[in-house]
C-alpha cells in the first residue's frame, strides 16, 4: 500500500488533501503542531487504522518509522493575519521544515511535493502570470516573510532534485476556498462571508479594483493529484483563471448571502498585490487539468460551512 505522509495536514488544505489520499488507498501520515491547523479538521480520520496523526514542528527534526512514497510539504501559516503575526514561524517552516522534509523524502526514496503560492510573484508586472515569470517581490516588506520563504522553499526543492536526482513536484497555489478555512484568518472569503451573514459592512481595502482568482478547494486537490502523479519537476500553476474585482467578489458574496450589508472601504495594506491571475496552460497541457466549480456552486457549499459555524457559537 502506498503511504504519503502530509505535513500541515490539519489545515484547511492539508486536510482536505488527507481526506484525497486516503479515498486513493493511501495510508496517511499527518503531522501538524496545531499552531494553525486544527485537529476538527481531521477529528473523523483520527480513528482509521490507515491515518496517523503526529503533532510535531518541522522546523525541527523527526523520524518516521514507517517506509514512505510520498511527502507532501503544506506545513505554513498561509494567510496575510497569519504570517504577519507569525513572521519567524513562517520564516523557519519555509527554511527549516523543508530542509527538514525533503531530506526525510530523500532517506526514504519517496516523492516530494512542495506547496508553493503565487506569492512567487510578488506584486506581478506580468498578466496573467506564467511559471516562468520570476516575480516582482519586496524581500524586506512586511509580506515578504512568506513570499521570500516559498521562494527559498522551491530553490531548496530544486536543489535536491538536481544534486540528489530526488524525485521533485512543486505546486503554485492561487487563491483557494472551501469549508474548513478559518473564519478570522484575514483572508477575504471568511471575511466577507462572515461580515454579510452578520450583516456587517464589507471590508475592502484600497478602492476594491485590486483582483484576485478563486479557485473551490475540490478543484484544488484534483490539480495536486494529478501533480503528484506526473512526471514534471518544473512549477505547475493550480489556480481558477476567472479574475475578478475584489468589489465584484463583494457584491457576489453579498447576493449569495441575501444580506443587506454595505461596502466599507479603508486603507490598502503595504505589498497587496494588485492583480493576481494563474496562466494555466501547464496545468491544460501536462496535467489535463482545469478547475470545474463553478463559483456559485463553490460558494453556495462554503456559506454552509460558515452559517453553521456561526449558529454553532451562539
Amino acid at each position: 500500500m502506498t503511504t504519503s505522509l502530509v505535513t500541515g495536514g490539519a489545515g484547511f488544505l492539508g486536510s482536505h488533501l488527507c481526506e484525497r489520499l486516503l479515498q486513493e488507498g493511501h495510508k496517511v501520515v499527518c503531522v501538524d503542531n496545531l499552531l494553525t491547523g486544527k485537529l476538527e479538521n481531521i477529528q473523523p480520520l483520527l480513528d482509521r487504522d490507515d491515518f496517523q496523526f503526529i503533532e510535531h514542528d518541522v522546523t525541527r527534526p523527526f523520524e518516521v518509522n514507517v517506509p514512505l512514497d510520498n511527502v507532501l510539504h503544506f506545513a505554513s501559516p498561509a494567510s496575510p493575519m497569519d504570517y504577519l503575526e507569525l513572521p519567524i514561524q513562517t520564516l523557519k517552516v519555509g527554511s527549516l521544515g523543508t530542509h527538514n522534509t525533503v531530506g526525510l523524502a530523500k532517506a526514504k526514496e519517496a516523492r516530494y511535493l512542495l506547496a508553493s503560492t503565487s506569492e512567487v510573484y510578488g506584486d506581478p508586472l506580468v498578466h496573467p502570470q506564467p511559471e516562468t515569470y520570476w516575480g516582482n517581490v519586496n524581500p524586506v516588506g512586511p509580506r515578504g516573510v512568506y513570499d521570500e520563504a516559498k521562494r527559498f522553499a522551491e530553490a531548496m526543492v530544486m536543489a535536491y532534485h538536481r544534486f540528489h536526482g530526488l524525485e521533485t513536484r512543486i505546486v503554485r497555489i492561487f487563491n483557494t476556498y472551501g469549508p474548513r478555512m478559518r473564519p478570522k484568518d484575514g483572508r477575504v472569503v471568511p471575511a466577507f462571508i462572515q461580515q454579510a451573514l452578520l450583516g456587517e459592512p464589507l471590508t475592502v481595502f484600497g478602492d476594491g479594483s485590486q483582483t484576485r482568482s478563486f479557485c473551490y478547494v475540490n478543484d484544488l486537490v484534483e490539480g495536486i493529484w494529478r501533480l503528484l502523479n506526473s512526471d514534471t519537476s518544473d512549477p505547475v500553476n493550480i489556480g481558477n483563471p476567472h479574475e475578478m474585482t475584489i468589489l465584484e467578489f463583494g457584491q457576489r458574496i453579498i447576493e449569495a448571502t441575501n444580506s443587506k450589508s454595505e461596502i466599507s472601504f479603508v486603507e490598502l495594506p503595504v505589498d497587496d498585490p494588485k492583480t493576481r491571475q494563474p496562466d494555466i496552460t501547464r496545468a491544460r497541457e501536462i496535467l489535463d487539468w482545469s478547475p470545474q466549480v463553478e463559483l456559485q456552486d463553490g460558494l453556495g457549499t462554503t456559506i454552509d460551512y460558515f452559517r453553521s459555524l456561526l449558529e454553532g457559537s451562539n
